[in-house]
């Protein structure tokens, strides 16, 4: 008759129990560890969300106009139809009029990423106008908000009324300080061209070349 070992099968099963844990316990630290990248955190960064100003333009729906929204913020290019992104100013939506619109509105729509200090100008330009009537009346709305959760505050509002193919006008040109505050009194609409690179078009059908 086989003796009893008092320490044979209580040592194999203590050290199986232990090679368990240390598997289990290695598995867990495994996943503990792979977790953050299975599920990064939302990482803190500098940049602006868009939205910070708003500019926004309108002419009668029923117009087959094409009026182009052309914006410039301080230190950076202007940006309209041509050049749609900018390091600040985004246009959003270029509207040629009727041509290739599956809507009946007549707007455009140029937004920010933050609002750094220095000055802003803001022009409308007829491209080109096919509808018999001669003046087309131009709104333009300009806004900020400051804070994610802030309302929008109307900066400007005005109604242009352009009247020939290739006019651009100045509607607004306003300055910023560093808190992203309208400066007292810097609001005025002395004429500075965006589209100057670019040739106008004196007569032709409605349509962007560039």
């Amino acid at each position: 008759m086989q003796g009893f070992d008092p320490l044979g099968d209580s040592d194999d099963g203590t050290v199986f129990r232990d090679v368990i844990m240390l598997a289990l316990l290695g598995f867990v630290t495994i996943v503990v560890l792979l977790l953050p990248h299975l599920n990064p955190p939302t990482k803190q960064t500098d940049e602006q969300q868009p939205g910070n100003i708003v500019v926004e333009l309108h002419w009668p729906d029923d117009m087959n106009t094409d009026v182009d929204l052309w914006v410039q913020a301080p230190g950076d290019k202007p940006v309209g139809y041509s050049n749609r992104g900018g390091r600040v100013f985004n246009l959003l939506r270029d509207d040629m009029g009727h041509i290739n619109d599956s809507g009946n509105l007549n707007y455009e729509i140029a937004f920010s990423r933050g609002a750094p200090e220095g000055e802003y100008t803001v022009n409308l330009h007829l491209y080109s106008n096919t509808d018999p009537r001669k003046i087309v009346p131009s709104q333009v709305v300009v806004g900020i908000k400051l804070g994610e959760k802030a309302p929008m505050r109307v900066i400007h509002r005005e109604q242009v009324e352009l009247a020939r193919s290739g006019q651009e006008v100045t509607v607004v040109r306003f300055t910023l300080d560093k808190n992203s505050e309208v400066l007292p009194d810097s609001i005025h609409d002395l004429p500075r061209r965006l589209r100057s690179a670019h040739s106008f078009p004196t007569s032709g059908p409605a349509g962007h070349n560039g």
